[in-house]
């Protein structure tokens, strides 16, 4: 199917395991380059805990209203997968509207996020659900968190000094599939492949890019 990428072995992205400690994560990575932390979190029950959390679902169709509730864990492990051409958009469902997401409160509540933190900031979390080949194009903002839940996540980051070459309507497989292949190896960006419990770190005004290998569920930490 279009959209499934197989996962590239290979890690640029520097590693730390939960012997990092406060002082030494702001001294080697807050302020100048990213890191993957492992161990960090526990997280691997979240998806379990909301499983039967009930998401309603839309029907991809302009003349069709068909809605349908379904558990949330049944949505991600069943439904939310990559796009069969010849499906007919009333057989294929969407958790897209009709969500309140105040009601998501209680997930971010249990959320064990990364023990780390910038002098000055403060945390605003972000609940993500994509399916595989799906990503964010190159861009940047503040520093953060991204810790994938569920699936996996394939990260390419540039520092500030060093714009990617890329167009701003190109989806990331796109890039990945023409013009990642013709830079010359002084010219990739870091990158590395995040598996469940995985955290990543990326400093202030880093470029990055993302792609989705999986269905994925994940959540961000923004630090602002």
């Amino acid at each position: 199917l279009a959209g499934t990428v197989p996962e590239e072995p290979r890690c640029t992205v520097e590693r730390a395991d939960a012997s990092l400690t406060y002082s030494l994560f702001l001294q080697r990575f807050a302020f100048s380059r990213p890191v993957i932390l492992g161990g960090v979190t526990d997280n691997s029950k979240l998806l379990a805990a909301f499983g039967p959390f009930p998401v309603r679902l839309s029907t991809a169709n302009t003349y069709s209203y068909r809605k349908v509730d379904v558990p949330f864990q049944e949505y991600v492990e069943h439904l939310l997968k990559p796009q069969d051409p010849a499906q007919l958009g009333s057989d294929t469902l969407y958790f897209f509207g009709d969500n309140n997401f105040t009601e998501w409160g209680p997930l971010f509540q249990h959320y064990v996020p990364p023990p780390f933190r910038i002098p000055g900031t403060s945390p605003a979390y972000s609940f993500g659900i994509a399916g595989s080949g799906s990503g964010v194009p190159f861009h940047w903002h503040g520093p953060g968190f991204s810790e994938v839940i569920f699936g996996r996540k394939r990260w390419f980051l540039y520092p500030p000094d060093k714009t990617p070459h890329f167009h701003p309507n190109e989806t990331t497989l796109a890039w990945l599939q023409h013009t990642y292949p013709t830079l010359p190896p002084a010219q990739r960006p870091l990158e590395c492949t995040l598996h469940p419990g995985e955290v990543l770190y990326f400093p202030d005004r880093w470029w990055h890019a993302t792609l989705n290998l999986d269905t994925s569920v994940f959540i961000s930490t923004f630090l602002g």
